[in-house]
C-alpha cells in the first residue's frame, strides 16, 4: 500500500512539475522584445489596424490576448500582451476565427507570417509575397498543442 501511495504522490509532483515547465519554459527564455518607442514607430503608417481581445470563443485563463495590431505590406506591430507559450505563430486568414476548429478550417488556405517568441509586444516582417489585402484577420496559434490563443480583425 505504501508503494502505490509512492508512486500516486511522485507521479502527481512529476506531472505537477512538467506542467510548470511547459508553462515557464517560454516565459523563461523569452528574448527581449522592443521596447514602447520601437513599437509605437513599427505601428506608424500601418494600413490597417486590428485587436485583440480576451472574450473570444477559443480564448480562455491560459490561451489569450489584449492591445493592438497593426498590418503595414512590410510589418505586423503588435502593442498588447500574450499569455506566454511555446511555439506560437502569426498567421494572416481570409476570414475571421475565434477557435480551433474555425482555425483549422482555413489553416491551409492561410498565411504563416513568423514565429511569435515575445510577449508583451512583436513586430514580425511580412514575407515577400505576402499580400496582407488577400486576408483580413491575424491569428495567434500555438503549433506544438494546437491551441487558438487569440485572433483580430484587421479589414
Amino acid at each position: 500500500m505504501r508503494w502505490i501511495l509512492r508512486l500516486v504522490t511522485h507521479g502527481a509532483a512529476l506531472a505537477i512539475g512538467f506542467a510548470l515547465g511547459i508553462y515557464l519554459l517560454p516565459i523563461l527564455t523569452e528574448p527581449e522584445g522592443p521596447n514602447q518607442a520601437t513599437l509605437e514607430a513599427g505601428a506608424e503608417g500601418a494600413e490597417f489596424m486590428g485587436a485583440f481581445t480576451r472574450d473570444l470563443a477559443g480564448s480562455d485563463f491560459l490561451h489569450w490576448g489584449t492591445g493592438s495590431i497593426s498590418l503595414s505590406p512590410e510589418r505586423i506591430t503588435h502593442i498588447g500582451e500574450l499569455a506566454p507559450g511555446p511555439d506560437y505563430k502569426l498567421y494572416l486568414t481570409p476570414e475571421f476565427v475565434e477557435d480551433e476548429a474555425s482555425f483549422l478550417a482555413v489553416k491551409d488556405i492561410s498565411a504563416r507570417i513568423g514565429d511569435v517568441k515575445m510577449f508583451n509586444g512583436l513586430i514580425l516582417e511580412v514575407p515577400e509575397g505576402v499580400d496582407i489585402r488577400n486576408y483580413n484577420s491575424v491569428v495567434i496559434w500555438c503549433e506544438a498543442f494546437g491551441e487558438f490563443i487569440t485572433a483580430a480583425k484587421y479589414r
